[in-house]
């Protein structure tokens, strides 16, 4: 079996849990993402697992989205005794500013296996379009 160490990982993880960083609802974690264009809309991938689909909101105001996601302990009570604790808990947040060229109002989302997909469709105003050309019958010169 190989295992890998990366001790800035586990420094910035030991940072987090001495200052309690992890997220709260006043100052939220953030959450990786991707983004890519794929035809005619734009999909961005979330990455959110263990998060209940219940404690996701997405919203967006004028070209702000906003994805916000809380993620609880699975395990809790005063029988609970925990040995070991590595997974980020609490809220996390990630805000995206969306173009023009984008229309906010066909968003779709779907929640599977822990990655939040966003589908995002290009406005008709932004799509490529050709422009005819119209034309008289009868030619005029051009005085000067």
């Amino acid at each position: 079996m190989l295992m890998r160490t990366d001790p800035f990982r586990e420094l910035d993880r030991l940072t987090q849990q001495f200052r309690g960083t992890n997220g709260t609802w006043s100052r939220p974690a953030p959450m990786p993402l991707d983004a890519c264009r794929v035809g005619d809309e734009y999909v961005i991938c979330f990455d959110l697992p263990g998060v209940d689909p219940d404690a996701i909101e997405v919203d967006v105001e004028r070209n702000m989205l906003t994805v916000k996601a809380e993620r609880r302990p699975r395990h809790q009570g005063d029988d609970v005794k925990w040995e070991l604790s590595e997974r980020p808990l609490g809220v996390f947040s990630r805000q995206v500013m969306l173009s023009d060229t984008l229309d906010p109002a066909g968003i779709s989302a779907d929640y599977d296996a822990g990655v939040l997909t966003l589908k995002i469709p290009i406005a008709e105003k932004a799509k490529p379009r050709k422009v005819e050309i119209s034309h008289s019958g009868s030619r005029k010169q051009i005085q000067a």
